[in-house]
């Protein structure tokens, strides 16, 4: 009875149990009831076609697409027999990818609109902050130091009443000496958080401070400001049509699901009211 002691064994019969469970649990347990049709088109193949391009930046050899078709219609038989099983039933994973799946449809049909213009400029309108350009701000400055003595502060000033030349006051330091039109991102990026809001109220062509930034302390000469504006639909048309075709895409799917869950009587708990 050594065989019986063998890994072979053993796999043989879980195997058979698995293959057993299956036929037990199937609902085509008839024998005389007709097997299932799957359907394989050209359609299909065109499918295969073209992600295996994608993929390979060719197409694929008599071989190579033989292979693909098998193991789509692999891939067909065992999702088929899953579902009966119920295999799909309590899985989070597949659940989830279902639902991914419907709100993708929406998104299909809001990539497949190429929406006019004046639907563009609307959108625009509706949206300005999407899309306008930041106010921009130019200044030269002068750092101070981390902790200035109020008489060193002083010195600097008196400096540039006098009329020396602003590059050679101050304490050298890595940060730049002039800032061209900037966003004020950008210029808090450079800077530290909160120091081009200390710059939007001072005068052009003044020097001012000293002005605080995440480094020191600073004089500060404003040289240039630009407004924020909207700039005009050909320049940004390929940004506008991508956030109108999400929030159309977005809409859809909220419909879409406002109408089938109108198919429903749904209970659930409510709370926070």
């Amino acid at each position: 009875m050594r065989f019986l002691k063998e890994p072979l064994f053993h796999f043989i019969l879980i195997g058979a149990a698995i293959f057993g469970w299956f036929a037990l649990v199937s609902p085509n347990k008839e024998s005389g009831a007709p097997p299932e049709v799957i359907v394989f088109d050209n359609n299909d193949v065109d499918l295969l076609i073209a992600r295996f391009e994608t993929t390979w930046k060719r197409p694929p050899n008599s071989d190579e697409l033989q292979a693909l078709i098998d193991g789509a219609v692999r891939e067909e038989v065992l999702v088929r027999e899953a579902r009966k099983l119920g295999l799909d039933r309590g899985d989070q994973v597949i659940r989830a990818r279902l639902a991914q799946k419907m709100d993708f449809l929406a998104d299909a049909i809001a990539s497949a609109v190429e929406p006019e213009d004046s639907i563009l400029e609307a959108y625009i309108v509706a949206n300005p902050a999407r899309f306008a350009t930041p106010p921009r701000l130019a200044f030269e400055q002068i750092y101070l130091g981390e902790t200035p003595e109020p008489d060193e502060v002083e010195a600097a000033i008196s400096k540039l009443k006098a009329g020396e030349d602003w590059v050679t006051v101050g304490v050298p330091s890595l940060m730049p000496k002039a800032m061209p039109l900037t966003a004020p991102k950008a210029i808090d990026a450079t800077f530290g958080p909160g120091f081009h809001s200390g710059l939007e109220p001072l005068e052009v062509g003044v020097w001012v401070g000293p002005v605080r930034s995440g480094y020191g302390l600073h004089m500060v000469r404003v040289t240039e400001t630009r407004e924020g504006s909207l700039p005009p639909l050909a320049d940004i048309r390929e940004a506008v049509v991508l956030a109108w075709r999400r929030d159309t895409a977005e809409d859809l799917s909220l419909a879409q699901y406002e109408h089938l869950a109108g198919q429903y009587r749904i209970e659930k708990p409510v709370f926070g009211e």
